[in-house]
């Protein structure tokens, strides 16, 4: 079953004290310190910030100039732990965060096994999440990697166990895992591959309706244009391309690549 990710991110938001106000920060530590802009009182004498929190104990960073830096490896976080940073400041005037995306999680995921079975079932293990991610199930077929499914990550560092039902086409397949971060940045598992002893599928124009392509079995489907573009893509037994233009299109099914006529 596909499971909906929940994302735990950096949050910023401002509330008023009886001082001022304050900037609020809150997220997973991923290891980095946050870098802050310190803008003048609105009088030109003195800094906007005069107090900065972290997990509600006081900092003692130097926060008296332009710029300053919160030092969270003063506090002996671990990797995912949570962080709530509080920049108190004066009103008329707001620090700016430099680095706000500091505290949202990154892919640092170890994987400690990852196998198949004969069924399709994909398990893994993993250690050293340092942040709730989804891990995105990748299955390699018509010659590039596919999206057939996620599984929300724990984001804790400790080792965890997952399992994904896979669908499997004919012949050899091929499976992997992802995390993908904020930044974009990506961390891949190794893949896994096994030989399906299910049938080949075949495909045939429907006879009565033309421009219908029937499966001999229930199978994932993409179409593309002549172009390279993606038109139609499912999962069932049949692809219509009626509603099409007329011309060469081309139509992937089960592990094959085939050449089609909208006619």
């Amino acid at each position: 079953m596909k499971r909906v990710p929940i994302f735990i991110a950096c949050v910023l938001s401002t509330f008023g004290t009886a001082k001022g106000a304050t900037l609020l920060i809150e997220g997973k530590y991923q290891s980095k310190n946050i870098y802050v802009q310190n803008a003048m009182n609105d009088n030109g004498v003195g800094f906007c910030a005069y107090e900065v929190r972290v997990n509600d104990q006081l900092t003692t960073d130097e926060i008296a100039s332009s710029a300053f830096e919160i030092d969270l490896s003063n506090f002996a976080f671990k990797p995912g732990d949570k962080v709530e940073i509080k920049i108190n400041h004066k009103d008329g005037c707001s620090p700016k965060v430099l680095n706000p995306d500091a505290l949202k999680p990154r892919p640092t995921f170890k994987t400690e096994d990852i196998s198949i079975t004969s069924g399709g079932m994909l398990n893994w293990k993993t250690s050293n999440e340092s942040g709730s991610l989804p891990f995105i199930v990748e299955q390699y077929r018509w010659n590039k990697w596919v999206f057939v499914g996620e599984v929300q990550g724990e984001g804790t560092p400790g080792e965890h166990s997952y399992s994904f039902q896979t669908t499997p086409h004919s012949g050899e397949n091929k499976f992997r895992v992802k995390q993908v971060g904020y930044s974009k940045e990506a961390k891949l598992s190794p893949e896994r591959t096994f030989i399906s002893q299910i049938s080949p599928i075949t495909y045939a124009e429907d006879e009565k309706k033309k421009n219908i392509m029937l499966f001999s079995a229930v199978t994932m489907y993409e179409v593309y244009d002549a172009y390279g573009n993606i038109v139609l893509k499912g999962f069932g037994t049949q692809a219509d391309l009626s509603p099409f233009d007329k011309g060469l299109y081309y139509l992937c099914y089960d592990n094959l690549i085939v050449n089609v006529k909208r006619r």
